[in-house]
C-alpha cells in the first residue's frame, strides 16, 4: 500500500512593514528635496496687482525658474543652462528701492515684483505719445497687453517719458528724480552697464522703472515658467492683510475653488 507523506506547507514570509521611523525618514526626504527646489531652483509667486494685465492677472500663481537668469556658479555650471536676461523677458526681481514704510522691526521693506524687461545695458529708450521706442525702433505691445488709458494726471509723464522731468512727478522716488537726468542723452534714457529697465505690460497702470529707476543685475531673481493655478482675486497688498482677513480669504478660496478658478489659465506658459 502506497504511503502518503503528509506535506506541511511553510507559511510565506510576511512582507516587512514600514516602521514609524522609516515613514518619518521618508517624509523628511520629501521635505528636504522640496525645500531645496523652492530655495535654489524654483519659487512660487502670486500676482497681487494688475500691472501686467492681461499677460498676467491678479490671482495667477506662477512657478519661477531661479536658475537660468541667476549669476553663474562654477560648481554647477556643467549641469544647468545659464544666460543673461534678454529684452522682452518677463522677470521676477527685487524692487531696487525699499518701501517707505519699514517692517515692524525697523528693517527696510523690499518687494518682489514681476515686469517685462524693456532695456538691457546700452539701450536707448523713450516713449512718444505712448509708443515705446528702443534704439530708434518702435516696439509693438506684447500680444496680451491691456492698453486702456490710465489716470489723465499721470498720462503726460507715462506717455512722453523721459521728456517730462522726473522731479515733477509725485510718484517718482526722490533718488530717481535726482539720478534720472544724468542718464538722458538726446532725449533718450540710456541704460547703464549692470542695469535693466522694466515696465509692466499694462503700461498706464504700472509703477515701474519710469518711476523708481533701473534694476541692478543682482536684483533679478528669475523668470516665470508657467501659471499653475489662477484664482479670481482682488488687488491687494498681502503683507498688510490682517490675520482675520487672511482666514476669511482662505475660507472664500475653499468655498469658491471650483467656480472662481480660471481653469483656462491652468499650466498657461508665460511669454
Amino acid at each position: 500500500m502506497a504511503q502518503h507523506t503528509a506535506s506541511h506547507s511553510q507559511p510565506a514570509p510576511s512582507e516587512g512593514k514600514e516602521t514609524p521611523l522609516e515613514a518619518l525618514a521618508g517624509i523628511c526626504n520629501v521635505l528636504v528635496v522640496g525645500l531645496f527646489i523652492l530655495t535654489f531652483l524654483a519659487q512660487n509667486f502670486v500676482i497681487p496687482s494688475g500691472s501686467m494685465k492681461n499677460t498676467l492677472l491678479v490671482g495667477d500663481h506662477l512657478l519661477v525658474d531661479r536658475i537660468t537668469l541667476s549669476p553663474p556658479s562654477k560648481w554647477i555650471m556643467p549641469f544647468v543652462h545659464y544666460r543673461e536676461p534678454r529684452r522682452g523677458d518677463v522677470v521676477v526681481f527685487l524692487k531696487p528701492s525699499p518701501e517707505p514704510v519699514p517692517y515692524p522691526d525697523g528693517s527696510p521693506r523690499y518687494d518682489d515684483l514681476v515686469k517685462r524687461l524693456i532695456g538691457v545695458p546700452g539701450d536707448r529708450i523713450h516713449l512718444s505719445h505712448g509708443a515705446l521706442i528702443v534704439n530708434g525702433v518702435a516696439q509693438p505691445l506684447p500680444k496680451d497687453a491691456d492698453n486702456s488709458p490710465g489716470n489723465p494726471s499721470e498720462a503726460e509723464y507715462a506717455d512722453e517719458f523721459p521728456s517730462i522731468p522726473a522731479s515733477q512727478d509725485s510718484l517718482t522716488t526722490a533718488t530717481w528724480a535726482v539720478e534720472e537726468p544724468s542718464h538722458i542723452v538726446n532725449g533718450d534714457l540710456v541704460v547703464p552697464q549692470g542695469m535693466y529697465f522694466m515696465m509692466g505690460d499694462h503700461r498706464h497702470f504700472s509703477l515701474d522703472s519710469r518711476y523708481w529707476g533701473f534694476v541692478p543685475r543682482k536684483n533679478i531673481i528669475g523668470r516665470p515658467l508657467f501659471n499653475y493655478w489662477s484664482f479670481i482675486s482682488p488687488d491687494r497688498d498681502d503683507d498688510q492683510i490682517a490675520v482675520g482677513s487672511r482666514l476669511h480669504w482662505a475660507a472664500h478660496v475653499v468655498l469658491h475653488f471650483f467656480t472662481d478658478t480660471r481653469w483656462s489659465r491652468t499650466l498657461h506658459r508665460i511669454e
